[in-house]
C-alpha cells in the first residue's frame, strides 16, 4: 500500500485509540444482565476461609481473607475464571483478617488485635510479590477496609465492640490513612454528637450499651467513599444509622438515624415463625430495625443514593444480652388485646426482638415490638439521609418462590441481607444483593435508583459474605463478573452475563 493511501488507516486507528482512552470505564461489551450464570467455583477451606476477596486487574489476582486455622490471606489465580486455583497465601501472623481492599498495585488489610479492645492494624502489601509496604495502626477492631476510589486514602470502619463483660468498650471509629502522606492516620470518633443524643434518639438511632458513652456505643460496620473521593459514609448497624464523613476535613458532619419499619402492612409482610409449619408471609404488628450492614453508593447528578443491606445485628455477651422471644415478654394489654394469641410459636411467640426498646413507660409491659434487620435492602439519600426506596419483602419472596428461602431463620432475621456491590453491565446500573442466610444473591437493574427492577436470583455457597463486582474493562475476560465469597464453607463462586 502507498503511504498517501496509508496514512489515513493510521491517523484512523489513532483516533480510536485515543477515543478509547478517553473514555475509560465506556463498556466494551454489550452484555444482558439479567443472564448471569456460574462459571467458575474454588473451594479454599471450611467455614472461615473465604469471607472477603478483592481482584487485582494488573496481575488478575484476587486476594481472599482466610481465618480457618492459621490467619492469612490466600492468593488466588484469575486469569482463567473457570479454572481458578490457590498458587500462594499470605501469613499475617496476628488477629483475625477482617477485610481487604486493592488500588494500583497495593493490597491493604484490616487484621483486628489478638486482644479485640486493643488497636487493630492495617497492612498494605505490593500486589506483585506480597512484600509488606507499610503496618498502621487502627481504631479497635477494623472490621472493614475500603480504597477511596482515587486511590489517595485507606478507610477502615472500626467496630469497638466490648469484651464479654463489659467492662472494656473501645471507642468505635472510622481511620482514614492517607496513603501519599506516609500512611499517616486519622481515627474519627463521633464524641462532638453526644450533645445531640436525646434528638437522634427519638429519630431512630440506638444508643444503649451498660455504662457506655455516647462514642464508646457507636459501633462502624462498613465503609463506602464518593466517587470524587471527598465523602464517606459509615453503617453504625447496631445503632440503626448512617454516618456522614468530610474527607478533606476529616470528620464526621452528621449522623442519620434510619428509624423503622412497619411490618404490619402487606407490602412488608413477613414470616416470623420457624415452627408454623411452612411459609407464609403475612402482615404482623411488629417494626423492623434497619441495622444495614454493608453499603454502597451510586452517583447520579447531585444526589449520592446509598444502598444498604438491612441484616440486623444484636449484641449478645456474658454480661448483656438484648434479645428475647416475644413469647417471654409481658405485652401491654391495650396495645395487645390479643396477646396470648400472639404468643402461640406459629405466630409471634419465637419472633426474637430486643428489650431496650417499646416499653416506653417502662412499666415492664412492651407497647411496641421492635426485631433485629429490616429483611431488605434500602436506598438513602447520602446529602440528608431520607429513605428513597425499601425493597420491602421482595428479597424473601423471590427466594422462596426459588426454593431457597430458610423458615429456620424465620425467627430471626428471614434472609439476612448482608453483602452488596454495584456495577455498570453494558448500559445498565447493576446492584447484587447478598443474602446470608438464603445462600443466594439477588440481581437488580437500579439504573433509577428509586426504582430498582428485579432481574434475577444465584445460588451461591454458604453464607454469602463477600459481594465483588468486576468491571469488563478490568476483568481477565473482557466480560463483566461477579465473584461471591462465602464464610460458612469456605467457597468461592464467579459468574459472568450472556453477551447480545
Amino acid at each position: 500500500m502507498k503511504l498517501k493511501h496509508l496514512l489515513p488507516v493510521v491517523i484512523l486507528a489513532m483516533l480510536a485509540a485515543c477515543s478509547k482512552d478517553d473514555h475509560p470505564d465506556q463498556p466494551t461489551v454489550n452484555e444482558d444482565p439479567a443472564t448471569f450464570a456460574e462459571i467458575g467455583t474454588l473451594d479454599i477451606g471450611e467455614a472461615g476461609a473465604a469471607e472477603i476477596s478483592a481482584y487485582d486487574p494488573a496481575t488478575k489476582r484476587l486476594f481472599v481473607v482466610n481465618n480457618g486455622g492459621r490467619n492469612r490471606i490466600d492468593v488466588v489465580d484469575m486469569a482463567d475464571p473457570t479454572k481458578m486455583k490457590v498458587i500462594d497465601s499470605i501469613p499475617t501472623n496476628s488477629g483475625a483478617v477482617n477485610s481487604v481492599s486493592v488500588n494500583n498495585g497495593k493490597l491493604a488489610a484490616a487484621i483486628e488485635a489478638l486482644d479485640k479492645q486493643q488497636p487493630g492494624k492495617v497492612t498494605v502489601y505490593n500486589t506483585s510479590n506480597y512484600q509488606e509496604i507499610k503496618t498502621i495502626a487502627t481504631g479497635a477492631l477494623p472490621d472493614m477496609v475500603t480504597f477511596s476510589p482515587d486511590g489517595n486514602y485507606i478507610l477502615t470502619a472500626n467496630e469497638g465492640e466490648p469484651n464479654a463483660t463489659y467492662t472494656n468498650d473501645p471507642l468505635g471509629s472510622v481511620s482514614v490513612i492517607s496513603v501519599k502522606d506516609n500512611y499517616s492516620v486519622v481515627n474519627i470518633d463521633f464524641s462532638s454528637f453526644a450533645s445531640q443524643q436525646t434528638a437522634l434518639m427519638q429519630k431512630g438511632l440506638r444508643v444503649f450499651g451498660p455504662n457506655a458513652s455516647f462514642a464508646q456505643d457507636m459501633e462502624p460496620e462498613y465503609v463506602t467513599v464518593s466517587p470524587d473521593s471527598k465523602t464517606a459514609w459509615v453503617t453504625l448497624q447496631e445503632n440503626n444509622a448512617i454516618a456522614k464523613i468530610d474527607l478533606t476535613t476529616k470528620t464526621a458532619t452528621d449522623i442519620f438515624p434510619l428509624g423503622f419499619k412497619d411490618y404490619n402492612t402487606d407490602a412488608n409482610a413477613i414470616d416470623p415463625s420457624d415452627k408454623d409449619n411452612g411459609v407464609t408471609f403475612g402482615k404482623w404488628p411488629v417494626k423492623g430495625m434497619y441495622q444495614p450492614d454493608a453499603i454502597a453508593v451510586l452517583q447520579t447528578g447531585a444526589i449520592p443514593y446509598l444502598f444498604t443491606v438491612n441484616e440486623g445485628d444484636v449484641r449478645e455477651y456474658d454480661a448483656f444480652k438484648e434479645a428475647d422471644r416475644i413469647k417471654n415478654i409481658a405485652l401491654d394489654p391495650t396495645a395487645f388485646p390479643n396477646a396470648a394469641e400472639l404468643k402461640v410459636d406459629a405466630k409471634l411467640g419465637r419472633l426474637n426482638i430486643t428489650k431496650t426498646l417499646g416499653d416506653a413507660d417502662g412499666d415492664g409491659l412492651y407497647e411496641t415490638l421492635y426485631s433485629f434487620g429490616a429483611r431488605s435492602f434500602s436506598v438513602w439519600n447520602g446529602s440528608n439521609g431520607s429513605l428513597i426506596y425499601d425493597s420491602k419483602n421482595e428479597l424473601e419472596v423471590k427466594a422462596n418462590a426459588a426454593g431457597y428461602y430458610d423458615d429456620a431463620r424465620s425467627d430471626d432475621k428471614g434472609v439476612e441481607a448482608e453483602g452488596v456491590a454495584l456495577g455498570q453491565v453494558g448500559n445498565k446500573n447493576i446492584a447484587f444483593i447478598g443474602m446470608e442466610r438464603a445462600d443466594a444473591v439477588a440481581v437488580y437493574d437500579v439504573s433509577i435508583p428509586n426504582a430498582p427492577s428485579f432481574l434475577q436470583i444465584l445460588k451461591s455457597g454458604d453464607a454469602p459474605e463477600g459481594v465483588l463486582f468486576v468491571a469488563a474493562k478490568d476483568s481477565p475476560t473482557g466480560k463483566s463478573l461477579l465473584i461471591v465469597s462465602s464464610e460458612d464453607d469456605g467457597v468461592l463462586k464467579v459468574y459472568t452475563p450472556k453477551t447480545l
